[in-house]
């Protein structure tokens, strides 16, 4: 049994830690010799004991000097979307195979600042363009509750290592689901925030005004913390945001907001919830959601009641539309993202080559896997002329419309809404490699989400499958800026439930 794995929070070991009962550098030394005798070969994609240790040691600086925060020592590592110096960063693609950054995302640098421990770079769906982590071009990860079933992506790797106990928290980036969906898969806590609350300098593109850094954790609580200290506004980041509804986007806003509606549930007594109105919309109970996943969401709608909460049926009457509008803008996006890619500055390069077309030609086909060629086909496509109007500029058209119809649901019918993340369980590793579009139709209940720049997150409340052994998520959405209380209101299930506590074997 690793170190790590006797602690369950990250408040836990941070309590530990303060009272030297464990140094930050056995800690590392433990989590690294586990992470690297993990049987998943795929799951880590660099791992640098020398570095790490480095980090260990400041950290038990801060401890000595009781100059630590909440987060110093913690053991945590990144999606390999996010630039780190040390560490390569590949995007889990060919094309940056060997590529290592001068800099540090900011993301990466805010963690570090605080005090984390990062044990190194997990895998992702290559360039985030996937919702299983096989697109990676480094081998597909397992599901740690069955080796045989996908993690989920594009943060595959973030929600398996957190499920698997090698971290207590991990980066991920969310585009139209890549925090949530492997979250709900692999059984561990995520959260999308609000677009442009968390800076994006230093992330590898996918689509621009869709990628939106996030942690996952094993529970709410522990995301409170991380989610505060990625958060802020970085004048580097073009999209960053200056205020949230008025007030500053700094760090300790993700943290006073879950206090003060903790505070309220707190007052409210045996119902903390009593007022708190959960819109459920009628669209994302349809034929195609599979009745183990929605017997699990109705147990937790019930629980939510139980807490005095207040069930609201509602309509999103766009959700149909979401695929199609977010697979003409991603793509769209991605096209121009990726350009950047033609084996002249720097990533790969073909070796054979008659000109500089067909250098570009040869290194793009070469670097590229299969899925995201694609994507770049088709926002090309898209794009072009005579086609432009006709789908992307109707897809944007659609997508103000959904985030019409969420907002008014928000405003005028509910505080929150809930539903499923995912239409089933995990699938099997292999399952749609003839059919990607059959992937890009388990979004539908987190896309529209992502093209309306909400918060929302995934938090467990249920197996299902076959054995009845693998997780299922429940999908929280908050209007703008309203992390922290919807944080606030998963801590409160999951104090009345143990879904979070769950494991898979030899864990």
């Amino acid at each position: 049994m690793s170190l790590l794995s006797q602690f369950h929070s990250i408040q836990s070991l941070r309590d530990a830690l303060q009272a030297k009962k464990i140094s930050a550098t056995e800690l590392a030394i433990d989590a690294l010799q586990a992470a690297q005798a993990y049987p998943d070969n795929a799951l880590f994609l660099h791992i640098d004991q020398d570095l790490t240790l480095q980090q260990a040691q400041a950290a038990d600086q801060s401890l000595a000097a009781n100059t630590a925060g909440p987060l110093t020592g913690i053991p945590i590592a990144h999606k390999d979307l996010f630039a780190t110096q040390g560490w390569r960063t590949t995007a889990s693609s060919r094309m940056l195979q060997d590529y290592i950054s001068p800099f540090d995302a900011t993301v990466v640098g805010q963690l570090r600042q605080a005090g984390t421990v990062s044990l190194g770079k997990l895998s992702c769906d290559e360039f985030a363009m996937g919702s299983g982590n096989e697109n990676s071009a480094f081998g597909a990860v397992q599901n740690p509750w069955d080796p045989t079933r996908v993690p989920g992506g594009s943060s595959g790797g973030s929600a398996a290592a957190v499920a698997a106990g090698l971290v207590l928290g991990a980066t991920g980036t969310d585009t139209g689901g890549s925090v949530r969906q492997p979250a709900a898969y692999c059984g561990v806590s995520g959260i999308k925030p609000t677009y442009g609350t968390v800076s994006r300098y230093g992330i590898i593109a996918y689509a621009s005004s869709l990628d939106q850094a996030g942690p996952l954790a094993r529970n709410a609580q522990d995301l409170v913390p991380l989610l505060d200290t990625m958060s802020g506004f970085d004048p580097q980041d073009s999209t960053s945001l200056e205020t949230c509804n008025g007030a500053p986007n700094t760090q300790g806003r993700i943290q006073a907001s879950y206090q003060a509606a903790q505070s309220r549930f707190q007052a409210a007594g045996a119902q903390p919830l009593k007022g708190l109105r959960i819109g459920v919309p009628k669209e994302f109970f349809n034929q195609g959601l599979a009745a183990d996943v929605g017997a699990a969401i109705e147990a937790a709608l019930q629980a939510f009641q139980a807490l005095g909460a207040q069930r609201v049926d509602i309509s999103l009457p766009l959700t149909r539309l979401a695929i199609p509008a977010y697979y003409v803008i991603a793509p769209a996006e991605a096209s121009s993202n990726l350009s950047r890619y033609d084996g002249v500055r720097y990533g790969h390069r073909a070796a054979q080559y008659t000109d500089l077309a067909d250098m570009t030609r040869r290194s793009r086909s070469e670097g590229f896997g299969e899925e995201v060629r694609r994507r770049i086909l088709v926002g090309t496509y898209v794009l072009s002329h005579g086609y432009y109007d006709a789908y992307y500029l109707q897809a944007q058209r659609v997508r103000r419309m959904i985030a019409d119809d969420f907002n008014r649901a928000l405003t005028h019918d509910c505080d929150v809404i809930m539903g499923p993340v995912t239409p089933s369980v995990a699938r099997r590793i292999g399952d749609n490699r003839q059919d990607p579009i059959a992937d890009w139709l388990s979004d539908i209940y987190t896309l529209g989400v992502s093209l309306a720049g909400l918060p929302g997150m995934s938090i467990p409340c249920g197996f299902g499958g076959d054995t009845q052994q693998l997780p299922i998520g429940l999908q929280i959405v908050g209007h703008y800026f309203d992390e922290g209380r919807l944080l606030a209101i998963a801590d409160r299930y999951q104090q009345a439930t143990d879904w979070h506590q769950r494991t898979p074997e030899n864990i």
